[in-house]
């Protein structure tokens, strides 16, 4: 007899034929934001109201700016992640494959923008 986990039952099942997958990377990356996410507040909230100089200062030091990238990446995989599923749950057709396209577009194009701008700043 074999013993088969909750998850490993599930694999495969559900419309899109993907099982827990949506689900188990979106409680993976929530977890991740929630051990980063207070101590880019404490750091963003630091900075707040400071000259020009001193957040450079602040912002190009690498740990700072670390912090900033892990923040913007996996934040907007989280986001990416999230509107993947609403998209496949209510459009369908060529509408859901432009959303899909445009969320991708949207997703990267803010990541690249983003630590684009970070490097500027760190550097």
């Amino acid at each position: 007899m074999r013993y088969l986990t909750a998850r490993k039952r599930a694999e495969g099942k559900g419309a899109a034929h993907t099982g827990p997958d949506h689900h188990w990377h979106m409680i993976v990356s929530s977890a991740g934001l929630a051990l980063v996410i207070p101590i880019f507040l404490f750091v963003f909230g630091r900075t707040l109201g400071g000259s020009y100089d001193e957040v450079i200062s602040r912002l190009s030091h690498p740990g700072i700016a670390i912090l900033l990238g892990l923040v913007l990446f996996v934040g907007m995989i989280h986001f990416r992640n999230g509107a993947t599923v609403m998209i496949e749950d209510y459009a369908r057709g060529t509408t859901r494959k432009l959303l899909l396209v445009g969320l991708a577009c949207l997703t990267y194009g803010t990541i690249a923008t983003g630590l684009f701008a970070l490097g500027k700043i760190a550097l």
